[in-house]
């Protein structure tokens, strides 16, 4: 998949190792206060203050449906660029630690696994073998791609 072959954030969630391509990538930063907003799906912790910018941000482990963990000292968010149509617009993803920039070659990287019509994988990019190791590369713009989302990054 050379298509996919670049420079990838990765960052934990659990034991699992993810991956977004670093050109999505506006900044990290550590854990600060976030404002809860009513009536929000369960996956979105709320919006942060940064530097004047009201940036909404989601808990990537709630919107993937795994379980919530306390945040720890290594618990970061990191500020994306998301893409919907024609907008683009800075979310927050919530993860357990960030790993590294990672160079991924095209021959490392197999398409994303097939688990049947019940399943959505549309959001994962590929599986990266990079470093004897298993990454998951994320579409961030996929993964946080729903109306909710949506309308709290555009406000």
């Amino acid at each position: 998949m050379d298509a996919a072959a670049g420079k990838y954030l990765t960052f934990r969630l659990g034991h699992e190792e993810y991956g977004i391509e670093i050109a999505k990538v506006m900044e990290i930063t550590k854990m600060v206060e976030i404002t809860a907003v009513p009536c929000s799906p369960d996956y979105v912790r709320g919006v942060i203050n940064l530097r004047g910018r009201v940036i909404p941000v989601v808990e990537l482990r709630r919107k993937l449906r795994m379980d919530a963990v306390e945040d720890a000292p290594e618990t970061c968010i990191i500020v994306v660029r998301v893409e919907s149509g024609e907008t683009a617009f800075p979310m927050g993803v919530l993860v357990d630690a960030v790993s590294e920039a990672l160079d991924i070659d095209g021959s490392d990287i197999e398409p994303p696994p097939q688990f049947g019509a019940g399943v959505d994988t549309d959001f994962i990019m590929g599986v990266s073998k990079a470093r004897g190791e298993v990454q998951i590369l994320l579409d961030i713009d996929k993964a946080l791609s729903s109306a909710e989302v949506e309308g709290l990054g555009q406000t």
